[in-house]
């Protein structure tokens, strides 16, 4: 559990008045009788702040085990209710590593009785550990690096084109409102610099006949970060983010709030002389918040399109190159050190020497510590997805070879089995030529099989996969169910490829059902092909026998431990490939611009 004392329970009623600490087990609050296991899952640990409208609690999700966010309405002014309602909605329909993830379950109201009858509305969202980019700005206070900048705001860029192609406007985007992950491990990302975008109690849902027709809305703004048009109340559209999201990463560049860098007589931010910046990147901040919305980019993806030339990166940049640079700089530094020793009296040049000395020491120490850092932080991450990788595998297998037996049992074992493995054997001549011989049996062994394995991937979660268990089993038995049809269809001309399209369609439909965050067809087909393909080297160099799969295993004979091979075997191997596709494929087609 979290660091948080068991005995620490708090209740969220405002207006009680000793809501903490309450004992741990409690059902209820010992002074005010309110409710402490909210929905019977979730139990609040301790206040984390306040929030607009709303206070913020850390609860303990007792069925995931893990530490979330309970954000609870305590304003009772229908204007806060509906916007509360509001931010709920969107977040539960968003699907994005840098929006905060809803609980299917995770919007509800709880009664009170004290000291008068009310209802509060709760929202429950997956706590994001790490730091706002406010708080990063402090350990910067002459600014951050432009690296940094440009890399937070390309995926801040990404984080609006999603929103806005769901016609979403944040309308408060600063630096508080942005966190970044610390966890390694969070949402099966090996790396800890992901933005997330968090606050969405002022987001406004807008449409096409909205955008054409300006009418005034609900007024919100922040400080030097609101456009004008925002400020007076008037219709908002995606420009309105893109001012805020330049004004915040020019603060962040430069250390100093957009306010103090507002030139009196204009308006206009006088910053570029601030800091050193590609001119194309100083041009697109200082179009993004130009004071008239229609000078400013069009979409988000414009901005993308743009942010992709002024970077200029390789897609990867290893630990080699990244040496070789440090190296280089270093040595650009000492030839530039030593061009200015001119020639002159002895005593002079020695201390031009000392000072020469000095500098390219500095530089390279500098140079070998950068270099130490990146070569620690690609290894860990290596490390981490080596890791999170052979747990994918490990329990993707066991949930196979589980699922596979309590399949085997059922199918030979119950009633209920035998019923069904008889229905679909006297209907399946009919339907598919050639399957007389065909025991309906099978079909049962292969989507519990199917079961066992999309339930142990789900339970790992380190793909970023949502434990969606209902639909991950809905897609798992569809897929090895079709699995098991091509299989009796194509067999009796060629075990071979029946084996490669049962296997494509089993793996394929079960990777589409398991909630990863995003590329879901990228992931499947990937995943499907990968398998496949590796169980066809297996076939071709005679380490895999496909006779396993003739009349006598399909009727379902005495063959379990080869079937539970089998099914372990594409368990383990679609992990691997699933792997493959998470930490290597996707994060170049993210760099390529395929979001």
């Amino acid at each position: 559990m979290s660091q948080v004392n068991k005995s620490a329970i708090h209740c969220i009623n405002p207006e009680c008045s000793r809501p903490y600490p309450q004992p741990w087990g409690n059902k209820f609050c010992n002074s005010c009788g309110a409710s402490l296991q909210l929905l019977e899952r979730y139990v609040p640990l301790q206040p984390l702040g306040s929030g607009g409208f709303a206070q913020i609690y850390t609860v303990w999700d007792v069925i995931t085990e893990t530490d979330k966010v309970l954000k609870v309405l305590i304003e009772d002014s229908p204007k806060a209710l509906e916007l509360f309602i509001q931010e709920a909605d969107i977040l539960c329909h968003l699907e994005h590593p840098g929006v905060p993830e809803v609980d299917l379950c995770g919007s509800f109201q709880v009664e009170l009785s004290y000291p008068k009858p009310r209802k509060l509305t709760c929202l429950v969202m997956e706590k994001i550990n790490g730091l706002t980019l406010e708080e990063i700005q402090k350990h910067y206070p002459q600014g951050c690096p432009p690296a940094l900048v440009l890399n937070w705001l390309m995926q801040a860029i990404d984080i609006l084109n999603h929103l806005h192609q769901r016609k979403i406007i944040h309308r408060d985007i600063k630096p508080s409102n942005i966190m970044l992950r610390s966890a390694a491990f969070s949402r099966g990302g090996a790396r800890g610099d992901q933005l997330v975008l968090i606050d969405f109690g002022g987001v406004k849902q807008v449409s096409t006949a909205m955008l054409r027709f300006p009418n005034r809305s609900t007024r919100l703004f922040s400080s030097g970060y609101s456009p004008p048009e925002q400020l007076l109340g008037s219709n908002v559209g995606p420009q309105a983010d893109f001012y805020a999201l330049g004004r915040t990463m020019i603060e962040l560049l430069t250390g100093k709030n957009p306010t103090d860098l507002e030139d009196s007589a204009t308006g206009e931010l006088r910053w570029r002389h601030l800091v050193n910046i590609k001119p194309k990147l100083a041009d697109l901040l200082d179009e993004m918040i130009k004071s008239d919305s229609r000078s400013r980019p069009a979409s988000a993806t414009n901005i993308q399109k743009r942010l992709t030339q002024i970077s200029q990166a390789s897609p990867a940049i290893s630990v080699f190159s990244q040496v070789q640079q440090n190296v280089q700089q270093t040595i650009s530094k000492i030839s530039q050190q030593v061009s200015q020793a001119q020639p002159s009296p002895t005593l002079n040049f020695f201390l031009q020497s000392k000072q020469v000395f000095k500098q390219v020491t500095t530089s390279l120490a500098q140079a070998t510590s950068k270099t130490i850092i990146f070569t620690a932080k690609t290894f860990i991450s290596i490390i981490f997805a080596c890791l999170s990788t052979i747990w994918a595998m490990l329990l993707t297998g066991i949930g196979a070879s589980i699922g596979t037996i309590i399949g085997f049992l059922l199918a030979n074992q119950t009633n209920w089995g035998n019923q069904l493995s008889l229905f679909v054997s006297n209907q399946l001549p009919g339907v598919l030529p050639n399957t007389e011989n065909s025991s309906g049996a099978g079909i049962i062994v292969f989507a519990i099989a199917g079961l066992g394995t999309a339930w142990g991937l789900t339970t790992t979660g380190v793909f970023g996969q949502k434990r969606r268990y209902i639909i991950a089993s809905l897609a798992s038995i569809i897929g090895y169910g079709l699995g098991w049809i091509v299989l009796q269809t194509i067999a009796p001309k060629s075990i071979g490829e029946a084996l490669m399209g049962l296997i494509l369609i089993a793996v394929f439909f079960l990777t589409l059902g398991i909630g990863l965050r995003s590329h879901h067809l990228v992931h499947s087909v990937i995943t499907a092909f990968g398998t496949a393909i590796t169980f066809a080297l297996l076939i071709g160099f005679n380490l895999f026998s496909p006779d396993i799969f003739n009349a006598q295993l399909v009727s379902i004979g005495s063959e379990l431990p080869l079937k539970v091979v089998f099914f372990s075997s594409v368990g383990i191997c679609l992990s691997f490939y699933l792997a493959v596709s998470h930490y290597l494929i996707v994060p170049w087609l993210r760099l390529l611009g395929w979001n």
